[in-house]
């Protein structure tokens, strides 16, 4: 079996794509568990940009293929902000529930209907020589009112999805790897991991 780097050491972000990814066929691991060390610094303008950064530095020091990914949440009533600042929006360092009460405020006094926003998802598989490919997915919701759930993270007890009648925190971690961002994304990527090992 193939192995894959994985350009992070979040344990949930590992978990998920060892599930995500398991038809894919390769042996996933996380950069600890490849001894590297080194923090490749998310300088980029899109998801895009920081996906290849992060892809191509720890492919090229693991020398093994390597995936990475950059997401965000953006919101059409904030002109899609927060976008790739979305970990950083509330400032550096400050817990889930600070990101979601900052929202939550610049949200004040928005209808329902102009509460729309996206979840966005980038993959970028790197080769140590440098060759990328992205895979993008998307989750389309709605900004609640309130936090509801106590599944998942970042902004997933905000996010409402419609056709659900959820948000990502109160959904199962099965339906989320169906419908979320990142699900969509890593889907594609599987696709594009099988034609690398044939």
């Amino acid at each position: 079996m193939a192995d894959l780097l994985l350009a992070s050491n979040n344990q949930g972000k590992v978990c998920e794509y060892r599930v995500l990814l398991a038809s894919a066929g390769y042996r996933l691991s996380s950069l600890s568990e490849r001894g590297i060390t080194e923090t490749v610094l998310e300088t980029g303008n899109t998801y895009e940009q920081n996906a290849c950064l992060k892809a191509q530095a720890y492919a090229r020091k693991g020398q093994l293929l390597t995936i990475a990914d950059d997401s965000g949440l953006e919101i059409d009533a904030l002109d899609g902000k927060p976008g790739v600042h979305s970990a950083r929006f509330a400032g550096e360092n400050v817990s889930d529930a600070e990101k979601i009460r900052t929202i939550l405020d610049k949200l004040k006094g928005v209808p329902r209907e102009e509460r729309i926003a996206r979840f966005v998802c980038v993959i970028a598989i790197a080769t140590p020589e440098g060759e990328v490919e992205l895979c993008r997915g998307e989750c389309p919701g709605i900004i609640a009112f309130e936090p509801a759930g106590e599944g998942g993270f970042g902004y997933d007890s905000i996010f409402y999805l419609p056709d659900l009648g959820k948000t990502m925190a109160e959904v199962s971690q099965e339906t989320k790897n169906r419908v979320s961002h990142r699900a969509r994304a890593a889907e594609i990527a599987c696709q594009a991991l099988k034609a690398k090992i044939h």
